[in-house]
């Protein structure tokens, strides 16, 4: 049983349906329908800043009472300009092209049949996150832009501030005429509620999105019986080519580890040429370890400067989150692609270089969802790639690839349309 004294089965059941039915209204809403919720969605958060912000501070007290580490609370925590920038993103949302009904292809066959393919929602998505609070209004911009109905799981440490901000969700539906089970927030901590919705609900969602760590993801591309759309980890690499120039790289490396640490775009593994060491080097080095970033570094690196600690070989498999990096002298772009292709996670790697042909076997050799040349890791987020919001990077490669946004939440129907066509 749960708070409301109802089973989890039944609980999760009548979410389930509620979702369901709430799906087939917003396949048939309007784009102004949509637009109108979003935007009165982001007008209630505005409204209601200080509420949101007093229930992250009771999440915020009872983080901090469980000793959750640095990097959780960092993601946990919400500000008045963290509150500004998640009202902004829903906006922002709103204000996207609407893809839904567009025809991405059509053709005429020569037996007169015309050929369409349209573009719809998927249906009823299921997002299962932890510590950011701001998923919740992500998500759900995101799942009402493409048509969708959503099912949210936040962690049980967001969940005064997520229950918050659905709320303003579900008051920009309902300013708009559109149902309230459309955005749809599970009002239990209890995990089995998370067993129930990954095992029992295929006829009731059509895909979930996990968006957390790595035993979260595992947990559920382990157990759910419905696709997942998903990433395990961000392994994220940048790559100091021998032709780089040293104030970019200074610059890029430092942001890309040190801006927000917690985040799955920021680098863990720095890999430099040792052909360009002595030049390089310390202007790099310099800046991580000025902003107290730990650099764990290969026996060359090591010896090169005594501030490296030496790495282990867990360490190039590692996600920080954390104020750590490490570092490995390669010889050359071809040493950098296979050290990544050993080690990556298939999420985001950057490569600094003022050489052609390098940048370019860089970008076409490696195969990870986003490639960068000269630019942070940390522009892999959706927010940056101009979608609006994302509720996580796939890497995978089956529908979705790279940040999962309004459009990444559609799939397509073929309309056929004939004139007394019948198959010989």
């Amino acid at each position: 049983m749960n708070d409301s004294g109802k089973s989890i089965a039944s609980l999760m059941d009548d979410i389930g349906d509620r979702a369901r039915a709430a799906a087939a209204v917003l396949a048939r809403s309007t784009e102004a329908q949509r637009y109108d919720a979003l935007i009165a969605a982001a007008a209630a958060i505005d409204a209601r800043c200080a509420q949101i912000l007093a229930a992250n501070e009771q999440d915020m007290q009872a983080a901090k009472e469980r000793d959750l580490s640095g990097s959780m609370l960092d993601r946990l925590l919400l500000n008045k300009a963290r509150v500004d920038a998640m009202s902004a993103g829903v906006r922002q949302v709103a204000e996207l092209d609407d893809t839904l009904g567009d025809v991405t292809d059509e053709w005429l066959r020569p037996n007169g049949l015309v050929i369409q393919r349209v573009r719809v929602p998927l249906g009823v998505i299921g997002i299962i996150y932890e510590s950011r609070p701001n998923v919740t209004a992500d998500a759900g911009a995101l799942c009402l832009k493409s048509g969708n109905a959503v099912i949210l799981r936040g962690g049980s440490e967001s969940f005064h501030s997520s229950t918050a901000i659905h709320e303003c969700m579900v008051a920009g539906l309902i300013e708009a005429g559109l149902p309230a089970d459309a955005i749809q927030m599970i009002p239990t901590t209890d995990r089995d509620a998370v067993g129930y919705l990954l095992s029992s609900m295929q006829s009731k969602v059509d895909v979930v999105v996990p968006r957390g760590g790595r035993n979260l993801i595992e947990r559920v591309q382990a157990d759910a019986r419905v696709p997942v759309i998903g990433h395990l980890e961000g392994i994220c690499h940048v790559y100091v080519h021998e032709s780089a120039d040293i104030d970019k790289a200074r610059n890029i490396v430092l942001n890309a580890k040190m801006r927000r640490t917690g985040i799955c775009g920021a680098a863990e593994t720095l890999l430099i040429d040792r052909s360009c060491l002595e030049t390089h080097w310390h202007p790099v080095a310099d800046a991580l370890l000025d902003a107290g970033c730990e650099i764990r570094g290969d026996s060359v690196l090591c010896a090169f400067d005594s501030r490296v600690k030496p790495a282990v070989e867990a360490d190039w498999d590692t996600e920080y989150l954390d104020a750590i990096i490490s570092a490995r002298a390669v010889e050359g772009v071809g040493q950098a692609i296979e050290h990544i292709e050993t080690h990556g996670s298939g999420h985001t790697e950057a490569i600094i270089s003022e050489d052609e042909e390098a940048t370019e076997r860089f970008l076409h050799d490696l195969d990870s969802a986003i490639l960068l040349h000269n630019a942070s890791t940390q522009f892999a987020d959706g927010g940056e790639f101009g979608m609006g919001a994302e509720i996580g990077i796939a890497t995978g490669k089956i529908h979705a690839r790279g940040p999962v946004g309004a459009e990444q939440l559609t799939s397509y129907k073929y309309v056929v349309r004939g004139d007394g066509q019948t198959r010989p």
